[in-house]
């Protein structure tokens, strides 16, 4: 796999204090799951543990894992934080996705 997943300043700041809260050695892992609205949906868990298949982003104390399959649904994506009227999340910016749904939340290839 060539492309891979790179992580913004600006989430890698977010994840880094939502981190802090968390037992020690918390991770987060973002996923993709079949369903939602397009298809596809990303999913954001705390982990303790990593597998050795697993990426692992680590920028400004955040560790992010992807797990090998997702990593195929996510190849070139960007993970941001927005922070804008209308709220706050992260947006995962995937090049692989065809379409997505208004909340940004699902997507289809």
């Amino acid at each position: 796999m060539t492309a891979t997943v790179s992580l913004s300043e600006r989430a890698a700041r977010r994840i880094g204090v939502i981190l802090k809260n968390e037992p020690a050695g918390a991770m987060l892992r973002v996923s993709v799951e079949g369903g939602g609205c397009s298809g596809f949906q990303y999913k954001f868990d705390f982990e303790q543990t990593k597998t050795d298949e697993d990426l692992v982003l680590a920028r400004e104390g955040a560790v992010v894992l992807i797990d090998a399959v997702s990593q195929q649904y996510m190849a070139g994506a960007e993970i941001d934080y927005v922070d804008d009227l209308i709220g706050a999340s992260f947006k995962i910016n995937n090049p692989v996705a065809t379409a997505s749904c208004g909340c940004g939340t699902s997507f289809s290839i």
